[in-house]
């Protein structure tokens, strides 16, 4: 079973749809999403509709809940308060361009998916099993903590925005980074494709796009010129 674990989207349908046909390429039995569909770049619409058109098994991210339910903040964490105020706009933007149909989409996606292949369960989930906005980063306090008392075999979470996998004794923590806003110092797409056998077996895809192409939608839609600089570099 190869099933491809997309997430962090963030309205960037040019990366979608890219890393969408190299998946085509890859003899996957499966896609499944991992949420924030939303939030930050210029076509949160077009991304739902795509999403929803393929039938792709999608979990909640804190960005689809908040938009979904209109809420006051995304759930992202921003020390900084530059950026909670960017987040902010971000978020006020999605919340008045989506529409009622999609953010009711958004509200009825399921918190996590649980899966079991070659005797192997396997626990999808966007942030952690505790928390929808909790990071686990690689080789962090959380990440340990989770996978100490974690009782499924794979556990697959995103929200990071960096792909990486671990092994915790017999047990795999798998981020599946973020195809529409990565965060790992260059502007290509990302994914991953896990193989499950008798081993599980990862692998971290990268994919070129039309970065500039989304960068200028978002300096031309009065979203913060922040956000732009990131889809350019890979770098928040």
């Amino acid at each position: 079973m190869r099933i491809a674990v997309i997430s962090d989207i963030h309205s960037n349908i040019l990366a979608l749809e890219s890393v969408l046909e190299d998946i085509k390429t890859k003899q996957v039995d499966l896609i499944v999403c991992l949420g924030d569909l939303v939030g930050y770049c210029t076509f949160p619409n077009e991304v739902i509709n795509l999403i929803r058109e393929r039938n792709i098994i999608t979990i909640m991210g804190n960005y689809d809940e908040a938009v979904g339910n209109e809420m006051l903040v995304c759930g992202c964490d921003y020390p900084d308060p530059k950026d909670a105020e960017n987040a902010g706009l971000s978020l006020n933007w999605t919340i008045d361009n989506v529409t009622e149909e999609n953010k009711k989409f958004l509200r009825e996606l399921p918190s996590e998916l649980k899966l079991t292949f070659k005797g192997k369960n396997i626990l999808f989930v966007h942030g952690s099993p505790r928390k929808i906005n909790e990071y686990l980063k690689e080789n962090s306090e959380e990440a340990g903590e989770v996978m100490e008392v974690f009782k499924e075999d794979v556990l697959v979470c995103a929200h990071t925005h960096k792909p990486y996998y671990k092994m915790y004794d017999n047990k795999v923590l798998i981020n599946s980074g973020s195809t529409g806003k990565p965060k790992t110092g260059n502007p290509k797409a990302n994914y991953v494709i896990i193989e499950v056998l008798e081993d599980v077996k990862v692998e971290i895809i990268e994919v070129a796009y039309d970065f500039e192409k989304i960068a200028s939608a978002i300096e031309e839609n009065e979203l913060p010129k922040e956000f732009a600089n990131i889809i350019r570099t890979g770098n928040a």
